[in-house]
Parts: C-alpha cells; sequence; structure tokens
C-alpha cells in the first residue's frame, strides 16, 4: 500500500500539478494519504475478523 502511494506521488511529480507545488507540501500531503490508508486497512482487517468469526 505504501508502494502504491510512493508511485503515485511520484507520477504526480512528474506529470501533475504536484510538480508546482512545494516539495515539503508534497511529502505531507502524501503522509497524510499514507496515513489515511493505513488506517482505512486497519479497520476494514479489524471488521472482517469481527464478522467472520460470528459465521
Amino acid at each position: 500500500m505504501l508502494f502504491l502511494v510512493a508511485a503515485l506521488m511520484l507520477l504526480g511529480v512528474v506529470l501533475g500539478t504536484v510538480a508546482h507545488a512545494p516539495l515539503g507540501v508534497t511529502a505531507v500531503v502524501a503522509a497524510v494519504i499514507a496515513v489515511w490508508l493505513g488506517v482505512f486497512a486497519l479497520r476494514e482487517r479489524h471488521g472482517r475478523r469481527r464478522h467472520s468469526s460470528a459465521n
């Protein structure tokens, strides 16, 4: 998942509007997205464990 964030950030630097933003802003936004995806993955994994034990 973090590889995907890094790949999208690199793609944005090369092709997108991220190239016009300062590197610090880009890094902060990438970190926020990585944390958001991590929290989402943990919530999904926790939710699936709870539902699978009830079946």
